[in-house]
């Protein structure tokens, strides 16, 4: 399959359809990883579980930087 890129406000878009959607398991709600190895672009549906473990990551940081205060707070 060929696709052309469709000018968006300054960006360009490319249109996935809706079967190869169906195929990857994304919808219109799921993030892609965006990767290049400067020849080939790569995208990839995150997961829930890329997603969680990101969640997770974030909130560890959250709590560490500001465990004092959430401590207050609990107070």
């Amino acid at each position: 399959m060929r696709k052309t890129l469709t000018k968006h406000g300054d960006n360009f878009a490319l249109e996935i359809e809706k079967p190869i959607l169906d195929l990857l398991g994304a919808s219109s709600e799921t993030l892609f990883e965006i990767t290049t190895d400067g020849k080939v672009l790569i995208l990839s549906p995150i997961q829930n579980d890329d997603l969680s473990k990101e969640i997770s990551e974030a909130e560890e940081e959250i709590n560490k930087k500001y465990k004092k205060a959430f401590k207050k707070l609990a107070k």
